[in-house]
């Protein structure tokens, strides 16, 4: 059982994760006005890619965050980064609620399919249509995912 100081702890943490996942979104919003406005260059999509990489990985080190404190480790197998995501969605009866709901994992799911491509497969060039139809896709979950977090903090903050 975790004491009152290591849950404020943790709860700062969280906290400051979920800002550096604000920022991100904050510079794909700006992304989107300069998609929305022009025709996207190839600089341009690389650099959506980049970001929409950086927002996934920002998410998975709020999960990791989340993993480590109340289940303390998950196996770094090859199967890691979907099993910690997955591991996002169950509550985990009387450790801690579930953070995502149905939706919110299955739009992660997919933005940790396209952080893959972007990672293994970065010389083949990006499909343009593709990355700004996720790059629109990723600013409508927004308040989806977002919402889920801010569930999840009030249920832990109810433990102090």
């Amino acid at each position: 059982m975790q004491t009152k100081t290591q849950i404020i702890t943790f709860i700062s943490e969280f906290d400051h994760q979920v800002q550096q996942i604000e920022i991100v979104y904050s510079d794909l919003r700006k992304k989107l006005k300069t998609v929305d406005n022009a025709e996207p260059s190839i600089e341009l999509v690389e650099s959506i890619g980049y970001w929409m990489h950086n927002l996934y990985c920002a998410y998975e080190d709020l999960f990791k965050l989340v993993s480590g404190f109340w289940e303390n480790n998950m196996n770094r197998n090859g199967e890691f980064h979907i099993n910690l995501l997955k591991r996002m969605l169950i509550k985990i009866k009387g450790v801690r609620p579930a953070l995502l709901r149905d939706d919110s994992y299955a739009y992660l799911n997919e933005l940790r399919g396209f952080r893959h491509v972007f990672r293994h497969a970065y010389s083949y060039g990006m499909d343009d249509e593709r990355v700004t139809f996720l790059l629109r896709k990723t600013i409508r979950k927004e308040g989806n995912v977002l919402k889920d977090i801010k569930i999840f903090r009030s249920k832990i903050q109810k433990l102090l």
